[in-house]
């Protein structure tokens, strides 16, 4: 099992999720939906599952099994979110990505670039994890903000990568190594140290990502 840590800056943490989380969850979803949905995961079959409860003891399985670590956000105690690191793989690869959502009235805190810094440094120092990747859709510009903030490094776009609010969408992709940000990434950020630029996406790709995809292309 991957033991999931309390972490705090300031007026932030990060903590394990629980299932006692589950009430403030579902009034945080439900007040928040049209603040969410556009960048809320779907499944492409159309089921839709409002089981919080379930949804948790899932993420909980899967940290038992070492596959991840799911965070609740908070900021002055009061939850705000969640942050899962997912996909944790070990051995030659050693990687995982991140995904996160904060609550409307959490915004412009620093909520978000703080947790993802309290946790990938932990994920480099403590779990063995050596790159850490977050894909982001083009359009969310908050999100963007955050890894411009924290310095990762921008990697490429994703054509269709995720299914988000009913369709799959394109990602950019970004990520950071652990040798990158040996001294971490938090106070890396803190200290006004990320180098300038490295987390911009180049004009060429944000120009690729508005271009509409051939999806009737046939391959021979």
């Amino acid at each position: 099992m991957t033991t999931i840590p309390t972490l705090s800056h300031g007026r932030v943490t990060i903590r394990p999720l629980r299932l006692r989380d589950s009430r403030d969850l579902d009034v945080a979803l439900a007040t928040n939906r049209s603040w969410l949905s556009t960048w809320e995961a779907t499944n492409p079959s159309g089921h839709v599952s409002t089981d919080v409860r379930g949804s948790i003891r899932a993420l909980q399985a899967n940290a038992r099994a070492g596959l991840g670590l799911p965070f609740a956000m908070e900021l002055d105690g009061r939850f705000v979110g969640q942050l899962n690191v997912s996909g944790v793989s070990y051995g030659s690869l050693a990687s995982a990505s991140i995904g996160y959502w904060v609550v409307e009235g959490a915004a412009g805190h620093n909520v978000t670039p703080i947790a993802v810094a309290l946790a990938t440094d932990h994920c480099f120092r403590n779990v063995g994890i050596h790159r850490l990747e977050i894909c982001i859709r083009p359009e969310n510009a908050p999100s963007l903000r955050v890894v411009e903030k924290l310095g990762f490094r921008y990697e490429g776009l994703r054509r269709r990568y995720i299914h988000i609010n009913g369709d799959w969408r394109d990602h950019f992709c970004f990520a950071l190594v652990a040798e990158e940000v040996r001294e971490g990434v938090l106070e890396r950020w803190v200290g006004g140290r990320v180098p300038p630029g490295v987390g911009s996406v180049p004009l060429a790709a944000r120009d690729e990502a508005a271009a509409p995809i051939d999806t009737g292309r046939r391959y021979h």
